[in-house]
């Protein structure tokens, strides 16, 4: 996943955000529903950044940003 489309990921999540808050503002879903599926939105985010972050500090020391891959959530949010 080059640039791009890292950051493409990251618009489409925080896309899915606003729309899950506004399903819960119009009653479509519940607020236990909301917060499942905002915390797994959370998590992915935290991951994308991550990533990101880490394949620009490469790129900025003259590493290969192509070499750097995703850690595992439980990584990144620990």
């Amino acid at each position: 996943m080059d640039q791009e489309q890292i950051l493409a990921r990251i618009a489409e999540m925080v896309d899915a955000e606003k729309t899950l808050r506004e399903s819960l503002a119009s009653g479509a879903i519940d607020e236990a529903t909301e917060r499942a599926r905002l915390a797994v939105l959370e998590r992915d985010l935290d991951q994308c950044w991550d990533l990101l972050r880490r394949r620009r500090a490469a790129a900025a020391s003259g590493g290969d940003p192509g070499a750097v891959r995703a850690r595992p959530v439980a990584q990144v949010e620990n």
